[in-house]
């Protein structure tokens, strides 16, 4: 039995709980926030688990082999690297830091103290997302031409960071994912309509290939959208988080060149249409695979999915993003 403490207890931090007391071979014993009407949540809810005020307290628990870090983003670095110097295998939610420089410390760490280091990025446990690689990968697919990602909703709002960092991480790791290699640069232009921080951006990633990515992040927008498209020479992909029926869709449609060409030398463009397929996604919750996973790395010695180089390798493209957000859509390289 694997004994978690969990260190920030706001939305995501209630869930991982939540989770990690559901599975089988995990119980969470401790949780640490500096707000007492969370902890008290928490005493409500889950009586049996100590809360504390303090991330010394909670670390001193020696039975506690894993701690998972689900503070504000710009906490990640400091938190992480107290319970890891606290021998402490470690589940950070992304982003894994807000800076490169503090992710390699944080990969070093780890390794030193031979401690898995595993960062949340959720949507790699998507059983939707898994299938998506899955079917972009057959022949069937064709190639591939371009990703677009759309995450929007009305808030919430974060005071640490802005809405490249809290939302794109998700859509960042998925791209990385499918297409199997980093960016190779970007350019990103945003706005601050509600506060101090870019609430709203569009980003677009150029990957090997000729391949493209977009990206629109917002928090300004009231209505919510978690959708994924990828288009290729023989399909349209989409997948869609929040239709329970079908996150899914295939649609057999794509442009196929003439094999004779006109008067004019170029080749003929034929539309082709097909039907519109909405395969089997086994229902799962990602959040639960994740929290499965990072226990059998723990047990076996296993190196994450989403290990720390997979949190660096997001990190570097947020970074090229905030740099082109500064620079107004100047392209910047992803180093």
């Amino acid at each position: 039995m694997t004994e978690v403490g969990v260190v920030g207890c706001g939305y995501w931090g209630v869930n991982y709980v939540r989770v990690f007391n559901e599975l089988p071979n995990s119980t969470v014993t401790r949780v640490c926030d500096q707000r007492l009407e969370r902890l008290d949540f928490i005493k409500q809810r889950y009586p049996f688990v100590s809360t504390h005020t303090t991330l010394s307290d909670l670390l001193r628990d020696a039975h506690m082999s894993a701690v998972v870090v689900s503070t504000p983003s710009s906490n990640h670095y400091e938190v992480a690297k107290a319970c890891f110097q606290a021998g402490k295998h470690v589940l950070i939610e992304k982003p894994l830091t807000t800076t490169v420089k503090h992710c390699e410390e944080l990969i070093q760490l780890a390794a030193d103290m031979e401690r898995v280091l595993m960062v949340g990025h959720t949507f790699l446990y998507n059983a939707g997302i898994r299938k998506l690689k899955e079917l972009v990968s057959k022949e069937e697919f064709g190639r591939m031409y371009y990703l677009h990602a759309t995450r929007t909703n009305l808030g919430p709002i974060r005071q640490d960071v802005n809405a490249v960092w809290d939302l794109a991480p998700h859509d960042i790791s998925i791209f990385n994912y499918i297409l199997g290699t980093l960016p190779i640069h970007v350019s990103a232009v945003g706005s601050k309509q509600l506060g101090e921080r870019e609430d709203v951006a569009f980003i677009t990633l150029t990957y090997p290939n000729n391949v493209i990515g977009n990206i629109h992040v917002s928090w300004a927008d009231p209505n919510k959208v978690r959708e994924i498209v990828a288009v290729g020479s023989s399909q349209r992909i989409v997948f869609d988080d929040l239709n329970n029926l079908e996150h899914i869709r295939v649609f057999e449609k794509g442009v196929t060149h003439q094999q004779e060409a006109d008067s004019y030398g170029e080749f003929r463009l034929l539309m082709r249409d097909g039907d519109i397929i909405s395969p089997k996604v086994e229902a799962s919750e990602p959040l639960k695979n994740q929290a499965l996973h990072f226990l059998d790395c723990i047990e076996k010695g296993q190196v994450p999915l989403t290990d720390g180089q997979n949190g660096l390798d997001v990190a570097r493209v947020l970074v090229a993003v905030d740099k082109s957000l500064k620079k107004h859509g100047v392209p910047v390289e992803v180093r």
